[in-house]
């Protein structure tokens, strides 16, 4: 009985594991790639598109007005983009600060309907309406892109997207990242693990041919794909949502790592634990609702694409998945000292999918080419795993709010 339960334990725990390497070998090969997407850049005669970069903002006067400066400063023609900050049911001095900045403010007042989902699409709407007035202001948008209100953006964003678009790409997500702040073990550790889950993964993805999915931070989407499929999504993970919802309409999201966005994450660990059990417990409904009519489409249609984001749904966070390895890698040294199991392959085995984790984590680093000061914040890992049992434990006792909360900001700069 416990050889079953050991090759059991095997087979699940090896499938992400070989997956996940797969990924980050892929990402290797991106270079040929990055070379065909630089030619491309080069041509002439491309279409100039008009981008609408929407900016939803709920109480963000600590941040936004350094972040609509810097979108300010983006290298392509001022007269084809234009920033709307969304004030979503704001209290604080939000508007007039985006207001100094020289931005469009759109207000929306809505005690019933809260959480960013719901403030995209009320967004959404209003600008394909094009009823705007203001000569400053384009009539039309050819494509939308999102950026979270305490976020900087790489200055090529635009210039990238506009060439991915040219290519024919519909829903684009840009490399979501996280600021270094250095010193903060909770920020680093979270800047480690978005590279790997929002650079390595999809950069892999991007090899396969298969959807990206969506991050939240750094989403563009064309203005007839907003009008052929509506944003409906309101979860707790409306990003991850919606990406779905466009595969499954035949819509992959394509993955532009040449542009980057880069947000900040909470210096205290107390003001990051919203923010992470969100990302956690939020996937769960979705793995609910979407898990198996992903597969049956998968299966249907005979698509690997669809089958790829059913992996990367049901793919448990990394953190788990290489803190029960480590403890099953223990477990059979400990029965193979004491003659319990007749064979050490499983032991071996465990040693092999141990190392492929640290394949990933090291290699996609690599990829990411991140500095010394990720790879030092590794040491955080197992301060970083305790601190996330603790809050598996809070949420599990105190149940988890379906509401969508904003996570605290700590910066103070206008």
């Amino acid at each position: 009985m416990i050889e079953i339960a050991l090759i059991i334990f095997l087979i699940v725990v090896g499938f992400f594991t070989l997956y996940l390497t797969l990924l980050t070998a892929l990402g290797f090969l991106y270079n040929a790639k990055a070379k065909e997407f630089s030619s491309s850049k080069k041509r002439g005669n491309q279409k100039k598109h008009c981008f609408a970069v929407i900016v939803p903002a709920h109480n963000e006067e600590q941040v936004i007005a350094e972040t609509v400066s810097n979108l300010a400063e983006i290298n392509y023609p001022k007269e084809l983009f234009h920033v709307f900050v969304v004030a979503d049911n704001c209290t604080d001095k939000t508007s007039s600060y985006a207001l100094r900045k020289g931005v469009t403010v759109i207000e929306r007042e809505n005690k019933k309907f809260l959480g960013k989902g719901y403030a995209l699409e009320w967004c959404f709407k209003l600008l394909l309406k094009n009823h705007w007035r203001n000569k400053d202001i384009p009539k039309f948008f050819d494509a939308f892109l999102v950026i979270d209100a305490d976020t900087t953006v790489s200055k090529n964003i635009l210039e990238v997207l506009n060439t991915y678009l040219n290519q024919g790409c519909k829903a684009i997500q840009c490399a979501d990242l996280v600021k270094p702040n250095p010193g903060s073990w909770s920020s680093e550790i979270t800047r480690v693990g978005l590279y790997l889950y929002n650079y390595v993964r999809p950069l892999g993805r991007k090899m396969l041919n298969c959807s990206a999915g969506l991050r939240g931070n750094g989403m563009c989407f064309t203005t007839n794909l907003l009008k052929k499929i509506p944003w409906l999504a309101f979860s707790q993970t409306e990003d991850l949502e919606y990406g779905l919802v466009l595969l499954l309409n035949g819509i992959p999201v394509t993955f532009a790592p040449e542009a980057k966005v880069q947000a900040v994450m909470p210096i205290n660990p107390q003001n990051a634990e919203t923010q992470r059990a969100r990302w956690e417990f939020g996937r769960f409904p979705l793995l609910k609702k979407y898990s198996s009519v992903l597969l049956k489409e998968a299966v249907k249609k005979k698509s690997f694409k669809i089958f790829d984001s059913f992996i990367e749904l049901i793919t448990p966070a990394f953190v788990n998945l290489s803190l029960f390895t480590f403890a099953m890698l223990i477990i059979n040294m400990l029965l193979t000292s004491l003659d319990v199991l007749t064979t050490n392959t499983f032991l071996l085995l465990w040693i092999l999918l141990f190392a492929l984790q640290l394949f990933y984590v090291l290699g996609g680093l690599y990829l990411s080419n991140a500095d010394i000061n990720a790879y030092k914040a590794l040491w955080y890992a197992p301060k970083y795993i305790l601190w996330k049992l603790i809050l598996y434990v809070k949420v599990l006792s105190k149940g988890h709010t379906k509401l969508w909360i904003r996570t605290v900001r700590e910066s103070a700069s206008h």
